[in-house]
């Protein structure tokens, strides 16, 4: 049986709706990566909060599945590029 497509408000929604994929591996270094970056910059929690309305200790514990915008607005706040916040992810 396959997954009927019903559209509400120009949204596509799936009958069936799919657990969010997580690839724990990349969050935990997508994690570090952002606690390094946040560290280097002597940027405390409570600061980067204050300035992005971000919650960044919820981010580096690794264990929420952020979207792009929100680590493109983390990057924008570091000034750095997301090929450069990729780049040294391995």
């Amino acid at each position: 049986m396959s997954a009927k497509i019903l559209q509400s408000n120009d949204i596509f929604v799936s009958k069936k709706m799919k657990k969010q994929r997580c690839n724990q591996e990349l969050l935990s270094k997508i994690a570090q990566r952002i606690k390094r970056l946040r560290e280097e910059k002597n940027i405390s929690q409570d600061l980067f909060y204050i300035d992005t309305d971000i919650h960044i200790a919820r981010i580096e514990v690794g264990k929420v599945n952020i979207t792009i915008s929100t680590l493109q607005d983390i990057c924008n706040y570091f000034e750095i590029s997301l090929a450069d916040f990729f780049s040294s992810i391995k």
